[in-house]
């Protein structure tokens, strides 16, 4: 069975990459899989070189129709729900880590996103703590601890094989309605939180993102909704609203 592209239109997301054998490799894997589209940010190779033309082979529409971005932020400006994929060890125990199966049961028991989003970072480094913030859910692929690395287009290969297993076994099940805070929405929110606290003192700008990082990790762990992240905005917006008043009263 392939995904229904219009329950998900699904968006795989490159970062940087620097090979374009692994690039043309993820364009196959784009059409295997009929992924939505395939999206670039700021991308260390040449994604139309001859090289990545022929990995890509009938996935070659994706290089040509694929949307390249200077930014993560904006590359993801669109999406509902943002997965990212990491095969880093050193991460700490906060990070909300989560098996991709799992990930792939919660995201399937939804009756429609939008736009789905799922990221896959850097060849040697992958994705910085700060990219990571960006995403709803985050996981990565059980491998030997001792070579622990995985080649990209593998990494890509495997995630989408176990998202479209996964699919199979929801077929039948009553799903819900989604209604999650997007990424995008919770990252602005605490662009704003962490200035205001920073304004009243409570959080020092050298450890501060440290700081919002954590109180970011429970809010996506609380699969917030796009109701209750408006609240949050809101008590912000009136914090702020009486903070900026009460000095020019002063």
């Amino acid at each position: 069975m392939i995904l229904q592209k219009n329950l998900f239109n699904l968006k795989v997301i490159l970062v940087e990459p620097n090979g374009p054998l692994n690039v043309g490799s993820v364009a196959r894997l784009c059409s295997n899989f009929e992924v939505e589209e395939l999206r670039i940010v700021s991308p260390k190779c040449d994604i139309f070189s001859s090289e990545a033309k022929k990995m890509a082979l009938k996935g070659k529409k994706y290089l040509y129709n694929c949307k390249i971005f200077d930014d993560l932020k904006k590359a993801i400006f669109d999406c509902d729900l943002v997965l990212a994929s990491c095969g880093r060890i050193d991460v700490s125990k906060d990070s909300g880590f989560a098996s991709s199966e799992d990930i792939f049961n919660w995201v399937l028991s939804y009756k429609k996103i939008n736009n789905l989003a799922i990221i896959f970072g850097r060849e040697d480094r992958g994705l910085t703590n700060d990219e990571l913030l960006l995403a709803n859910k985050t996981f990565n692929i059980p491998t030997s601890q001792n070579y622990p690395s995985l080649n990209l287009s593998h990494a890509v290969s495997i995630v989408l094989y176990e998202f479209n297993k996964s699919s199979k076994g929801n077929i039948n099940k009553e799903l819900e309605v989604f209604n999650l805070a997007s990424s995008k929405q919770i990252h602005d929110s605490f662009v704003e939180i962490e200035e205001m606290l920073l304004g009243v003192g409570y959080l020092l700008k050298h450890t501060s993102k440290a700081k919002i990082g954590k109180f970011k990790n429970y809010i996506y762990r609380a699969n917030t909704s796009i109701h209750e992240i408006n609240v949050l905005r809101g008590i912000v917006h009136q914090i702020n609203w009486f903070l900026n008043n009460s000095k020019k009263n002063k």
